[in-house]
């Protein structure tokens, strides 16, 4: 290039990768557009998610690495990154599910989830049946010809119900019907949904992944590339993939992921068993609690964790909710879960203020439910900012 202008070599500069060494650090791919010398090799690179990359809304090197990571740790094929953990769930219902479609889906759902079934009923005549999640005779007895597919949660938002993937999965093992679980709550270390019998597992990037409340992003990993081809064609046209420098910031977030998990869910079981037993607690739902509904699923399921969530109910009702995650200080009130901090939220007047009173009881949300997601702090000083936060309900 250097025979050219000054103008037009600032345009142009040399790109090439580094030679006689490599990054420890993962390059990030910022641009979206990548040249070819052959003309057949660019008509090559339409071909699908693991073509070479062309345009980054098909496919990019460092949403890649990611995809490939996270692929790894769950056991799947391959893995589909999107911008958002509901630009995941968007990218593969939409994909699998068309007018006149069923869905099983349990009825305790992260609240996204939940509106988007509820417009998928309203806009495209997608009907959904809703289960308990522990009693795999009800999925049994809900499949129709047109059932497409069987929603679940490891660890159900915010109640942490923690679902028989097992046994549920069996009862459409054979069928033509797809099963989807998000496994957000657990993530890849906890529990691994496709050994289990799942097509896919999906997950809000954005917690646990990235760690750090510093990206938004979701993956799909699949254990068919079959499946996962159906889902990227649609993903590619719904535009939700995954930013380069988002996918980036969530693989330095997964070098800490075990530190931070193992920390996080021995804390959360610490605090459980101390509100377990406080005055202005009349329930707590942990799943390393003893008297959990799910305690014996869960050390089966979650490799004897109970996971960084976990959710009680004050005496109180609604206003006792609200009263407390105003009062907190360490904590801090905000919406995500699986960051360093510790946060709290008011569910039913939040991430599930959709559900009538009705569905909040069949979801298994109390008024007074807080959900509190644990960081990475000294356990005493959470605890030390819990108790203050009690004493004025």
């Amino acid at each position: 290039m250097n025979q050219h202008r000054p103008e037009t070599r600032v345009v142009h500069p040399n790109v090439s990768p580094p030679t006689g060494s490599r990054p420890l650090g993962l390059p990030i791919y910022q641009g979206h557009l990548f040249a070819f010398d052959d003309a057949d090799a660019m008509a090559a690179a339409f071909d699908g998610p693991t073509a070479a990359p062309f345009y980054s809304r098909m496919g990019n090197p460092t949403v890649r690495a990611f995809e490939e990571a996270v692929a790894d740790l769950e056991g799947g094929t391959g893995a589909l990154a999107q911008a958002s953990g509901m630009g995941a769930i968007n990218a593969v219902l939409m994909s699998l599910l068309s007018s006149g479609s069923h869905v099983i889906a349990q009825s305790c759902l992260y609240g996204g989830t939940y509106a988007l079934l509820k417009e998928l009923t309203e806009r495209w005549g997608v009907e959904v049946t809703y289960v308990s999640g522990e009693d795999p005779a009800e999925v049994r007895a809900a499949l129709r010809p047109e059932t497409r597919v069987l929603y679940l949660e490891t660890i159900a938002n915010p109640t942490t119900q923690v679902t028989d993937l097992p046994a549920l999965i069996a009862e459409v093992r054979g069928t033509d019907v797809k099963t989807v679980v998000d496994n957000t709550f657990a993530t890849p270390l906890l529990c691994r949904p496709l050994d289990h019998g799942a097509d896919v597992s999906v997950h809000s990037a954005t917690k646990y992944f990235g760690g750090h409340a510093d990206l938004l992003g979701g993956v799909a990993v699949f254990n068919d590339e079959t499946l996962r081809r159906k889902v990227w064609d649609h993903a590619i046209e719904l535009g939700s993939v995954a930013d380069p420098f988002a996918a980036w910031l969530a693989v330095r977030g997964m070098a800490t992921l075990a530190l931070r998990l193992r920390r996080q869910c021995a804390t959360a079981l610490e605090l459980a068993e101390r509100l377990a037993v406080h005055p202005k607690v009349s329930r707590v739902s942990y799943p390393g609690l003893p008297d959990h509904p799910q305690y014996e699923i869960a050390r089966r399921l979650l490799d004897g964790y109970g996971g960084g969530v976990l959710s009680f109910e004050l005496n109180g009702g609604r206003e006792a909710g609200r009263a407390f995650v105003e009062a907190v200080r360490l904590a801090a009130l905000a919406a995500s879960l699986g960051d360093v901090k510790t946060l709290v939220m008011h569910p039913a007047s939040t991430s599930h203020r959709q559900l009538d009173a009705a569905a909040l009881a069949a979801a298994q949300i109390g008024e007074g439910t807080v959900r509190l997601t644990v960081g990475i702090e000294h356990p005493e000083d959470i605890w030390d900012d819990l108790e203050q936060a009690l004493a004025k309900v």
